[in-house]
């Protein structure tokens, strides 16, 4: 594939495959297990299962050794090993292979990613959605500050700029989402009041959700978590690139071994979560009861097997694009997902357009494309932000002419002049000094 074709290629696969994967763990979420056959949709319990979505999402990450294992096996045959990697073979010599010890570097970013999603999940519990989604844009400017920080790379104002914007259109999806999800709860509210009125049969029906008002401290207790697991989420990036950039490792072995490794962590602390004590707490960390509702809702069963595929694919992508572009690209386009999602999600129905709060979804994923495209030079930033592409470098000819300019303007050495010694001899005075070396050599 041509290389001005492979990053784009990339970046389309991780938007492309993250979609898929978060909108099928959407319509699992929405999978009746329980008292499906109630009338009562309030007695109807949903699949709401984090820490086995979270292991199905790792078992995805473990897929990723098939394509290796069969690439190892064919080259078994053929006496040549040689993984599936897609490094160069100037990087292969440059750089050294992660084997043995070093594979457990991958059980850093592993732990990163599993902390940074079990904190999110807690903060979802305590705030609102459209908090939630404004508190998890700021992983952009945390991506950003570690990778200057520990990857000394230099952003520059543009990109620092195009980050913010970024951050304001996640905010701003966001708030009207949450805005258009209070206005549905008023309609719903008033659907269901004048039904009420209008007939008595329909007064069985049960009552729409209230609106949501949360407590001002239950809502900074749940952004502390969200903006706490983005520091998590950021280093699991970096450290990623940090690895990648240093050994030589093919993304697949990668994703597969820190599937491994989250996998093991999370069955580890399996016997803790099965503690009665716990489970009562919270059905969802009832570990027991969410193994039977897998196992008996089918529906609940393949998509788990659809989001494993899709997750093994996001995660290759991803790993391939921090190795190739950067932590912070990846970062950004795994914020672009999101305008995919909500057309697709507006589609299915499972969200609807109302004037004129839709609006506001709007120019927020218009300033959060303008601000990706921006960040990766695809389009010109404000003439007022400086920008190194313009300003104009200099010559190689304006170069040595500036460089030559005081070297006729300075002392001369002795030698050159015909004499012995070591003081130089000023400009003014290379004609007198010459003059007794002209006499003594004739």
């Amino acid at each position: 594939m041509p290389s001005s074709l492979f990053v784009p290629f990339l970046l389309a696969g991780m938007i492309l495959t993250g979609s898929s994967n978060s909108l099928w763990s959407k319509w699992q979420d929405m999978q009746c297990v329980e008292n499906c056959d109630s009338p009562d949709p309030a007695q109807r319990i949903l699949y709401e299962q984090p820490v086995w979505q979270t292991l199905q999402m790792f078992v995805g990450e473990m897929f990723c050794f098939l394509p290796v294992i069969y690439t190892w096996l064919r080259a078994r045959q053929s006496s040549h090993i040689q993984l599936a990697s897609e490094d160069s073979e100037q990087d292969k010599i440059a750089l050294r292979p992660l084997d043995g010890w070093k594979l457990l570097l991958l059980w850093i970013p592993a732990a990163c990613d599993l902390t940074g999603t079990t904190l999110m999940n807690i903060g979802l519990l305590y705030t609102p959605v459209s908090i939630y989604q404004m508190t998890r844009g700021s992983l952009v400017l945390f991506v950003g500050f570690l990778s200057v920080t520990f990857l000394r790379r230099r952003l520059w104002l543009y990109q620092w700029v195009s980050l913010l914007i970024v951050m304001a259109g996640v905010g701003l999806v966001g708030f009207s989402g949450s805005l258009i999800k209070d206005a549905v709860k008023e309609s719903s509210i008033g659907s269901y009041l004048a039904s009420s009125w209008s007939s008595v049969s329909d007064s069985d029906l049960p009552p729409p959700e209230p609106i949501e008002k949360p407590e001002a401290t239950t809502v900074l207790v749940g952004v502390f978590f969200i903006i706490f697991a983005q520091i998590f989420t950021a280093t699991q990036f970096v450290v990623e690139e940090k690895i990648l950039g240093r050994y030589s490792v093919a993304p697949l072995v990668a994703v597969g071994f820190e599937g491994l490794f989250g996998a093991i962590t999370i069955l580890l602390f399996v016997p803790i979560l099965s503690i009665p004590s716990i489970t009562a707490k919270s059905p969802f960390f009832d570990l027991p009861r969410g193994w039977h509702q897998m196992i008996d809702t089918p529906s609940v069963l393949w998509s788990g097997l659809a989001i494993a595929c899709s997750i093994s694919l996001f995660n290759f992508f991803g790993l391939s694009v921090t190795r190739h572009v950067s932590a912070t690209a990846r970062s950004l386009a795994d914020t672009c997902r999101t305008l995919s999602i909500w057309i697709i999600s507006l589609g299915l129905g499972w969200e609807k357009l109302l004037w004129p709060i839709s609006l506001l979804q709007v120019l927020g994923f218009s300033l959060l494309v303008y601000g990706t495209f921006m960040f990766n030079d695809l389009v010109s930033s404000p003439p007022c932000i400086p920008h190194p592409a313009r300003d104009p470098p200099v010559q190689s000819d304006e170069t040595e002419a500036l460089i030559s300019s005081p070297l006729d303007e300075t002392a001369a050495l002795p030698a050159d002049l015909g004499q012995s010694g070591f003081d130089v001899v000023p400009e003014g005075q290379h004609a007198v000094a010459a003059a007794p070396a002209s006499k003594r050599r004739d």
